[in-house]
């Protein structure tokens, strides 16, 4: 189902809002910044128009750090941090005694995150009384592709959670970027690891 983000869907829950907002919360060199990337490559293939850009503290590999995504179907005029997102991405599950990942999450709103751990144990670590989506993306990731690299499983968890852009359009886009740098095998695997996610509950 095509989303239309003057009235975006999460879980068939209608946002009275016309920019779809996502924070992704990671560690330095997990692939935040990739993820959100392709996210916003997708949307502009759907002629949406979009922002991607990371806010990082110390630029080191391991270092806490964050990315912004906004999309819509008008012009954006603000280019300030997102502060009041409708999904939360977390990809390290390490960072959830750290950082404020709920702020500004109302129930209607989604969180997912990147974890062994059921929902219920992700909602007493958090207090979150939201949409709470676990998934292995690391494990998944090694299962895969044969790295641990949980930017492209979670990917995946995103787009079927909230519908923001068609997921035939993330694997063109990733195919397009990624067959030339790091081989059509590894690619291909990448694009398995967003399809399973995808389609996991």
């Amino acid at each position: 189902m095509e989303t239309d983000f003057l009235y975006g869907i999460i879980l068939g829950m209608k946002l009275d809002k016309k920019i779809f907002e996502i924070i992704f919360h990671a560690r330095g060199g997990q692939g935040a910044k990739t993820a959100a990337e392709l996210l916003a490559q997708a949307a502009l293939k759907e002629e949406k128009f979009i922002q991607a850009f990371p806010d990082f503290g110390p630029e080191r590999t391991g270092a806490p750090m964050k990315t912004f995504v906004r999309v819509s179907n008008e012009p954006i005029k603000t280019h300030e941090p997102v502060v009041d997102p409708d999904v939360v991405v977390i990809l390290d599950e390490t960072l959830l005694g750290t950082i404020d990942a709920t702020k500004n999450l109302d129930e209607n709103e989604a969180m997912i995150v990147n974890t062994t751990s059921n929902r219920e144990m992700v909602k007493q670590k958090t207090g979150f009384v939201g949409n709470i989506y676990p998934i292995d993306a690391t494990g998944l990731s090694m299962e895969v592709i044969g790295e641990p690299r949980p930017n492209t499983a979670i990917l995946g968890k995103l787009l079927k959670v909230s519908e923001i852009v068609k997921l035939e359009n993330v694997v063109d886009v990733f195919r397009e970027k990624y067959t030339g740098k790091i081989g059509a095998e590894k690619t291909e695997k990448n694009i398995l690891a967003i399809e399973k996610a995808y389609d996991s509950l």
